[in-house]
C-alpha cells in the first residue's frame, strides 16, 4: 500500500457490502457492527454483492485511504458463511485473495524455523 503506517491486522467484512459507502460510511459498519477501531492500524476490506469489486479502508496518521479495486474478469473467493461479521485474516491470505484465490490454501508451503545449517 502507499503508506508507511505499519499494518498490523486485515479484516474481511464477511457477507455482502454496498459499496456505495464511502469512508464515512465504512467507518461507522467497522465501529457499530464489527466493535473495531477504524483508526487503528488495520486494512478493513469490503466486497460487494458481484463479487467483482472491493472497498479497502485504512487509516493513515491524518486521513483515511479508501482504496477500490474492480475486476473485469472472475470474480473474489468472499467468505460468505460469516454473513455481517468480520473474520481476521493474514497479509497473505489477502494477497491470496486479491489473486483470485481461495483464503485456505491447502498446498502453500508450510513455514520452516531453521535452527541449523546443514
Amino acid at each position: 500500500m502507499l503508506s508507511n503506517t505499519p499494518i498490523e491486522r486485515v479484516y474481511l467484512a464477511c457477507g455482502i457490502t454496498d459499496l456505495r459507502k464511502s469512508i464515512d460510511g465504512l467507518s461507522v459498519i467497522v465501529q457499530e457492527c464489527f466493535d473495531l477501531d477504524p483508526f487503528s492500524p488495520s486494512l478493513l476490506v469490503f466486497c460487494n454483492r458481484k463479487r467483482d469489486k472491493l472497498k479497502i479502508l485504512h487509516w493513515d496518521n491524518n486521513g483515511f485511504w479508501l482504496y477500490y479495486r474492480r475486476l473485469e474478469q472472475g470474480i473474489f473467493h468472499w467468505p460468505s458463511d460469516h454473513n455481517g461479521t468480520s473474520m481476521h485474516v493474514s497479509p497473505r491470505q489477502l494477497r491470496w485473495l486479491l489473486d483470485g484465490l481461495q483464503i485456505e490454501q491447502n498446498q502453500a508451503h508450510q513455514g520452516v524455523r531453521a535452527r541449523t545449517i546443514i
